[in-house]
């Protein structure tokens, strides 16, 4: 039997005309929650950080962390595990990443014009019409950005990238669930040999891919009956070193019977290959109002590879942690507005886990005290030794490390 994919607008009666097609076919309903958990466990990263690969905001840590594609690539695997087996559907943002080469796949697209759904909103939800209107909005936004991340298309509700597209507030949930089911039945949508093979290929490429983003590396991965085809897309100043890491990786594969290396169309731009090395600090936030002294650490720390990100003023320090997870902070303890001493308060009383440094240029002993008393990890004076800072930050993600390890 084919696998049913189905992708909606939002508020377009997915849930009505899902459980009919269930009842009439009998196939077992995956959602992206169940993806998530799998990814979750196979990558041992919490199903939060799996949830972001979703997200239209990628985290300012994130090309330092690689969290977003090692998501992105254990959902592939756990995609590829659940449709192994017959009868199957799943619904929402997954079934987008099941390859068109898997030809026994029925695509299904909900959608309805804005208004209409924005009514179903207001009666669904129970909310007003703007805040309606926002959810709808929200959704459309949420599915443009990952049909452009799995396809490079701008147009989430392109036919193209579908078998058959419901205009669900022209078509009765009854007559949308019959027509998935009597085209799911079809002769043409049927698993062969190619397209079950085409799914194995499917698999053996995501569980590739796994393997190299737990190694740090990041590269586009593709199989064709057991043959792994690599392609860098990043320059590289080692090519040949790169090659051999990734080809020693990949082999190592089980059902991996070759692998060969290409640059991708991306190669020659100015961006530099990297690979990522998880043991290292890599959400480190600098605060500082000077921003040349700055922006010139952020560099220097990146060079040692360690990631970090930049903010100017506490307030604005403040409000990215809220937003994002920073586990080291390095605050100058004088800034105009909220200083380094109000940071350091705020983030012990709110996040208590992230370890804040204190840097100062005019600092007495008794500011040192007090910072210690409200639980800095550090006291440093400027002019800054480069080397003992390093030190300290790793010292710091060492404790983060211990700590989480402990819990």
């Amino acid at each position: 039997m084919p696998i049913i994919t189905i992708f909606s607008g939002g508020f377009c009666q997915e849930n009505p005309i899902v459980q009919e097609v269930i009842a009439q076919t009998g196939y077992r309903h995956i959602t992206d929650d169940e993806i998530v958990a799998d990814a979750s466990r196979l990558a041992a990263m919490p199903e939060d950080k799996i949830k972001r690969a979703f997200s239209t905001k990628s985290s300012v840590f994130n090309k330092f962390t690689l969290e977003k594609e090692r998501a992105l690539a254990y959902m592939k695997l756990a995609v590829a595990n659940a449709i192994r087996t017959d009868n199957v559907l799943i619904t929402c943002f997954s079934g987008q990443l099941i390859p068109e080469t898997v030809s026994h796949t029925l695509r299904v697209c909900l959608i309805a014009p804005p208004k209409w759904r924005a009514a179903t909103a207001v009666e669904r939800e129970g909310v007003s019409e703007k805040e309606a209107a926002k959810l709808v909005q929200r959704r459309e936004e949420e599915c443009a950005f990952w049909i452009d991340a799995i396809f490079g298309k701008s147009d989430p509700w392109d036919p193209a990238l579908y078998d058959i597209v419901i205009p669900v507030d022209k078509m009765s949930l009854t007559d949308a669930s019959d027509l998935i089911a009597a085209n799911a039945a079809k002769d043409i949508i049927q698993p062969t040999a190619q397209s079950q093979q085409a799914l194995e290929d499917f698999r053996l490429a995501a569980e590739t891919q796994t393997a190299l983003v737990q190694q740090g590396h990041h590269v586009e991965v593709s199989a064709r009956k057991g043959a792994i085809t690599l392609t860098i897309n990043k320059h590289v100043l080692r090519l040949n070193k790169l090659k051999e890491e990734l080809k020693s990786i990949a082999e190592g594969i089980d059902g991996v019977k070759s692998v060969r290396t290409q640059i991708g169309k991306d190669f020659h731009q100015a961006d530099i290959y990297r690979k990522y090395d998880f043991e290292m600090p890599s959400k480190v936030l600098l605060v500082d109002d000077e921003r040349e002294f700055v922006q010139t650490l952020s560099e220097r720390l990146i060079m040692r590879d360690m990631g970090s990100a930049v903010a100017y003023d506490g307030e604005s320090a403040l409000h990215l942690i809220e937003e994002e997870e920073p586990e080291v902070i390095i605050v100058d303890l004088k800034m105009p507005g909220v200083d380094g001493l109000e940071v350091l308060r705020k983030v012990k009383a709110t996040r208590p886990e992230i370890e804040v440094i204190i840097l100062t240029g005019h600092g007495h002993e008794e500011d040192r005290q007090l910072c210690m008393e409200l639980g800095a990890f550090a006291y440093l004076q400027k002019p800054l030794d480069i080397n003992v800072l390093s030190e300290t930050i790793q010292k710091a993600n060492e404790k983060i490390r211990q700590r989480k390890k402990a819990d």
